[in-house]
């Protein structure tokens, strides 16, 4: 079944109105039509069953007829990754959704060396990543912000476990040991974190270094393999 994210309140009886790229999508893209059935969510009132009622050149109309699944809230997971080129740090957000991320931020560091970030495009992304994987919210994509001011207002709740390129850190799965509750995943620029930097993160109450392995990882790499490693002990593929 086609699911599409929309902002609308969803209920029994909702009409939901599509805009133009929504209704060339369904209409023209999917061949979809009056009586068809599709999957809506919001990311508040879950996923809900909805009949194609009416259908114009750049407009169609739903109604909700059923709630399909109850909403559900993915595990509290930051990923925070240093800006990279513009392919790289697509494939980021897009394996970020998949692989259950609730927020994806995005940070500035002594290092980086990246064209500007667009974060309407990255939404864009995470959105149709969302609707692909069968998840019922999509994860917000935050404007960039640089490292030192992020760690500045880190909230102590929230470990960091810093993806460290240094060779001394213990591995991801004992580094993560028994952790439970709120975490985020820092991954660093192609050139690495400067020295400076990696000395502030290693003195941080809050930060958990780890490594991911012997050999030097891409970005992209190194953001799915930490994700797919932190889901499978500390997340929800337990």
């Amino acid at each position: 079944m086609i699911r599409l994210f929309v902002p609308d309140p969803l209920a029994a009886g909702a009409e939901i109105v599509l805009g133009p790229e929504q209704t060339h999508y369904l209409v023209n893209v999917m061949r979809q039509a009056v009586g068809a059935d599709l999957a809506l969510f919001n990311g508040r009132d879950g996923e809900w069953k909805a009949l194609i009622v009416e259908t114009r050149k750049k407009v169609s109309l739903l109604r909700c007829e059923a709630r399909l699944r109850a909403q559900q809230v993915p595990p509290d997971l930051d990923l925070i990754v240093a800006a990279v080129k513009r392919s790289r740090l697509e494939t980021i957000v897009e394996k970020a959704a998949e692989l259950g991320a609730r927020r994806v931020r995005i940070v500035l560091t002594q290092r980086t060396n990246a064209e500007r970030v667009r974060i309407e495009r990255l939404t864009v992304i995470a959105t149709e990543a969302a609707e692909q994987t069968g998840r019922l919210d999509v994860p917000e994509v935050l404007e960039p912000v640089k490292l030192n001011l992020l760690l500045d207002g880190w909230d102590g709740g929230r470990s960091l476990l810093f993806c460290d390129e240094g060779g001394d850190a213990r591995p991801v799965i004992e580094a993560l040991g028994g952790a439970s509750g709120p975490c985020a995943i820092l991954i660093g620029p192609e050139g690495g974190f400067s020295p400076e930097e990696r000395q502030r993160l290693r003195g941080l109450p809050f930060v958990v270094p780890a490594t991911l392995g012997p050999r030097i990882l891409r970005a992209d790499t190194a953001a799915i393999s930490a994700m797919t490693l932190w889901q499978a002990a500390a997340g929800d593929w337990r």
